[in-house]
């Protein structure tokens, strides 16, 4: 999800609460805090040679071990407030890949995209998702969609790295 995509589904839903499921039927816990929004520009050289570059936001998650047991979660209304301060001081790429970055003592920490999002009632819940590593550089390398790149097609010689 594009970081405009989310700030549109906030700004549509203001009346409810904001959930987050990291993993199936996981929720991060209700006294999380929204403690930082990065804009990130990434730039990269694939192990074919060839250079990439786009940009992130990153929306880190933190559940305030003082807030153990509550019950309430943040509403959209408030979550869109924090963004849209974060975006006045640090103007935010629309375009631009929209992750979370949550842990906790039973989940690694990780940044996790948006999967998709669902409306129950009062509730607006994203949903969270591991993005899986890829190789940019499978046509140099040989690697089809079904083969772990790996040592043995990376090997020196072979065009790759």
């Amino acid at each position: 999800m594009r970081t405009s995509e989310f700030i549109h589904v906030l700004k549509a839903h203001q009346d409810k609460s904001l959930l987050f499921q990291y993993q199936p039927n996981k929720l991060v816990g209700a006294n999380y805090h929204i403690t930082e929004v990065k804009n990130i520009r990434v730039d990269s050289v694939d192990c074919g040679g060839r250079t990439h570059n786009w940009n992130e936001t990153i929306v880190q998650l933190w559940e305030s071990p003082s807030e153990i047991g509550k019950t309430e979660f943040m509403t959209v209304y408030k979550a869109t407030s924090i963004l849209m301060k974060a975006e006045h001081m640090h103007p935010m790429d629309p375009h631009a890949e929209l992750k979370f970055e949550y842990g906790n003592d039973h989940f690694h920490t990780a940044q996790l995209f948006v999967n998709d999002y669902e409306i129950k009632g009062k509730q607006l819940t994203i949903n969270l998702a591991v993005e899986k590593t890829d190789c940019k550089a499978k046509e140099t390398c040989g690697a089809s969609e079904a083969q772990e790149v790996g040592v043995a097609s990376c090997s020196p010689g072979s065009g790759c790295c």
